[in-house]
């Protein structure tokens, strides 16, 4: 979620950082029974002795340390208690049964989760075969790549190290999956905004719509206290995320090759993977966050995990003469004019995605058009709707879990004279645009619109024009990328639809195709998936070549 390292981790150790009971009411929470910032992991004093004192009142619900135990699942966290950012790293230290456990109960949180346990032991366990079932990995200030306290050379360091610990026993690494991921982020790299519930306006008025309940996915802020005064198109009820993305790997025998995933997840993915490999339930998740986030399965390649070629690792060691050497080099400036981000050109390898979206256009009224979201695919998905008339409105989201539709009308006849530019978003590239002039359309009667639809398993698809008019018509279709083909045209009669069709596996499934007549233009892009790997986005940085 878009705030600090101590909300995250929260999450990261419990799959919620609002109590979920409190969520299941229907009762947005406060500061008083969720976390919004850095706060009650923040300690004072040491390990074991005089212990850690902490702030604000603590969280009742299980943590998954706390679901393990239960079950009988061993688990250990591998860190040092004294030198973890004053516990902003063990997001287990905001709840009650990581505060209540002590050296003198010999209670297996503390232990397991709050005692020292180094490097060197994670190697001692791996040698010895007794590394725990599940296992967190906590770098101390230095190793952990946060401004001001490390850098990327010491954190590669630290990640090498950890690596060397885990590969040293061959059978222990030929059962084990290592997830290297960061909690929050500055975003920089992000082009498009996260997935997340709708927002509510300064009204009170939800901007979009869920099939699966919002309850508790919300800061209640009466007082505006996390809140810019500035924002006046929203109210103080907000969304409590997703947030802006950041780094995750997964390295493990089934994952080697370089592959890309691009199926959404979120800090709740790594107890959602937990629950499919231990069985535990980790009811703390909301269902908002069952839909649309995955469990991480699909990264994996348990049916051919040999067949990808072994990735080289650049060298690591020696940080400190690195350091020395980059703090003789002349300060850097900023430039006067500097480059816009690019991504980096060339596609990847990229796993199968269980996503299969559609949004479709129909006129509700005068003036007004209907947006259809449906969603045929195996994961829950989030739509952006971008109103380009009125980029000051905020932006409507809409969750469709797997197999369900829902559908809204934009009124365009009172600001907009009918006219409407609509733009909409979701995962991996999925987009589409509608836009008419509504005084140009009328003058005909030619009434056009499309739909897309994939026929995965013969690699096609195919867009059908329809005619609700009274006259004949045409549209010109063109292609935005992959294609070097093309226009083509499509007339079609009074009550009729025409039909183009095209074989998608030379563009590894994708698609860019923008479907134009007069005063009335609908744009389709992003990629069929097929059930089986593709390729990453060939087009991503095509204005680079």
């Amino acid at each position: 979620m878009t705030t600090g390292t101590d909300p995250n981790r929260i999450m990261f150790f419990s799959g919620s950082n609002f109590d979920p009971e409190v969520g299941r009411s229907g009762i947005n929470c406060t500061e008083a029974n969720a976390e919004v910032n850095n706060f009650r992991c923040s300690v004072h004093g040491t390990m074991p002795t005089p212990g850690y004192r902490y702030n604000g009142s603590s969280f009742t619900w299980p943590t998954l340390p706390d679901l393990l135990e239960a079950a009988g699942i061993s688990w250990r966290i591998y860190q040092n208690p004294n030198d973890n950012w004053d516990g902003l790293m063990h997001g287990g230290l905001a709840f009650t049964s990581f505060r209540d456990a002590t050296v003198a109960s010999g209670s297996p949180l503390y232990v397991n989760g709050m005692s020292d346990w180094s490097l060197d032991d994670l190697r001692s366990d791996v040698m010895a075969g007794t590394l725990p079932d599940v296992s967190w990995i906590l770098p101390n200030i230095s190793q952990s790549e946060h401004p001001g306290g490390s850098n990327p050379v010491r954190a590669a360091q630290f990640i090498s190290e950890v690596l060397d610990a885990l590969t040293s026993n061959p059978d222990s690494w030929s059962k084990t999956a290592f997830f290297l991921t960061f909690d929050e982020n500055d975003g920089f790299f992000d082009h498009l905004p996260a997935p997340a519930v709708p927002s509510y306006d300064a009204n009170g008025t939800l901007a979009g719509k869920s099939t699966v309940s919002l309850e508790g996915e919300y800061l209640s802020d009466p007082q505006f206290a996390y809140l810019l005064p500035q924002d006046t198109i929203s109210g103080n009820v907000r969304p409590w995320g997703l947030g802006a993305r950041v780094p995750m790997l997964v390295l493990s025998p089934w994952s080697r090759g370089g592959w890309v995933n691009s199926q959404v997840f979120d800090h709740t993915s790594l107890a959602l993977f937990l629950e499919k490999r231990f069985g535990i339930e980790v009811q703390s998740i909301s269902p908002w966050h069952r839909a649309v986030c995955g469990d991480l399965t699909s990264a994996f390649d348990f049916e051919t995990p040999n067949a990808s070629k072994l990735q080289p690792l650049p060298p690591v060691g020696n940080p400190s003469i690195v350091e020395a050497q980059q703090s003789s080099l002349p300060t850097p400036l900023p430039p006067a004019s500097p480059l816009a981000p690019f991504q980096e050109p060339g596609p990847r390898p990229s796993r199968a995605l269980p996503y299969e979206l559609h949004t479709s256009a129909r006129p509700a009224a005068v003036g007004a058009i209907s947006l259809t979201f449906s969603n045929t695919g195996r994961q829950g998905a989030v739509f952006h709707v971008y109103d380009k008339l009125h980029l000051d409105r905020i932006p409507r989201r809409y969750t469709v879990e797997a197999g369900k539709t829902l559908s809204d009308v934009w009124d365009a006849t009172q600001a907009d004279y009918g006219n409407y530019d609509l733009c909409v978003y979701s995962t991996n590239g999925f987009f589409r645009s509608f836009r008419s002039d509504a005084a140009t359309l009328s003058r005909g009667a030619f009434k056009p619109e499309v739909a897309v639809f994939y026929q995965p398993g013969a690699g096609q698809m195919s867009l059908n024009v329809y005619n609700t008019g009274t006259q004949a018509g045409q549209v010109v279709v063109r292609s935005n990328a992959y294609r070097s083909d093309g226009p083509w045209t499509v007339d079609v009669r009074p009550r009729a639809v025409g039909r183009l069709q095209w074989n998608l596996e030379k563009s590894t499934n994708w698609y860019d195709f923008t479907v134009q007549s007069t005063g009335f233009e609908r744009r389709f892009a992003g990629r069929m998936e097929t059930g089986r790997p593709g390729l990453s986005d060939p087009a991503m940085s095509r204005d680079l070549a």
